[in-house]
């Protein structure tokens, strides 16, 4: 009965990664067969014309880069620092558990609420507007948990003896911290940052609110302009377009440019997790 049970269940796993691939395989499928003929030098440095029933999408992937910074800067550096702080320096109290459980709550929470909410702080309530600033300091907001909770888990996994070696060569406890188990935690940190990031570049619903416009016939001076993006380019292309079966190819191509622009960032965490991870063999 045992054999049977393991038999059925591992069966049936694999049945289930295989029906996964072969629908991610699909989906690469057609925007790949339908948007590649659309991919040209052309239409990644050209601005949009007619309409945006031809030229290329420049703009929004400028924009794109460029919001992605402003959440990096923002979502980073202070991520980190938050999961140091509960890892390494928090009591184990109701209040630091209060803090965990609402940092993993605030990771799924839906997109929109996050820009309502940028709508209301940043946009309105700070005065920025609707600008590139706005738009990247909420998807930082987004991304923050995912990061804040990757990062701890990352820290945890450390060896504690790293820690006390340390302490017992006379280090201080953020000389610890800085020598020891930051260095063995870059992997799972760098993997989670860019892993968070990556979902930041592909999110419609917080820019929409605090700074994406339609079509733009210049590229943003500064922060505090607005923008075009990818993904809203997308969502306009494949909805809201007067002459949706026009365009149709350039969303295609425009999906194709937005998943490469992910797949980029995803292999970019894997290349540096197997470096980091190699050293810490050595």
């Amino acid at each position: 009965m045992r054999k049977m049970i393991q038999f059925i269940g591992i069966n049936s796993l694999r049945l289930s990664a295989i029906a996964v691939l072969f629908f991610l395989g699909f989906i690469l499928w057609d925007i790949f067969s339908k948007g590649g003929s659309v991919l040209s030098v052309s239409f990644l440095s050209d601005y949009p014309r007619k309409g945006m029933t031809e030229g290329g999408i420049f703009p929004a992937i400028a924009g794109t880069v460029l919001v992605t910074m402003v959440t990096t800067l923002f979502a980073i550096p202070f991520g980190i620092a938050a999961a140091i702080y509960l890892s390494e320096y928090a009591t184990d109290n109701w209040v630091n558990r209060l803090i965990r459980a609402a940092i993993r709550n605030l990771a799924g929470v839906p997109s929109i609420i996050y820009g309502l909410f940028g709508v209301a702080v940043f946009v309105e309530g700070l005065g920025l507007g609707a600008s590139v600033l706005a738009s990247g300091l909420t998807l930082g907001l987004l991304t923050l948990p995912y990061i804040i909770t990757t990062t701890e888990e990352a820290l945890k996994n450390v060896p504690h003896s790293w820690r006390e070696g340390a302490l017992a060569l006379g280090a201080t406890k953020w000389e610890s911290i800085r020598t020891n188990v930051l260095p063995g935690a870059v992997p799972g940190i760098v993997t989670g940052a860019i892993l968070g990031l990556s979902r930041a570049a592909g999110e419609t619903a917080p820019i929409l609110f605090t700074g994406v416009a339609f079509y733009l016939r210049y590229l943003p001076s500064g922060i505090h302009d607005e923008f075009m993006a990818l993904p809203y380019h997308l969502y306009i292309m494949s909805t809201q377009h007067h002459a949706i079966e026009v365009v149709r190819p350039l969303a295609y191509g425009t999906a194709l440019v937005l998943l490469s622009f992910v797949f980029i960032l995803n292999i970019l965490a894997f290349l540096i997790r197997y470096r980091y991870q190699n050293k810490s063999r050595i």
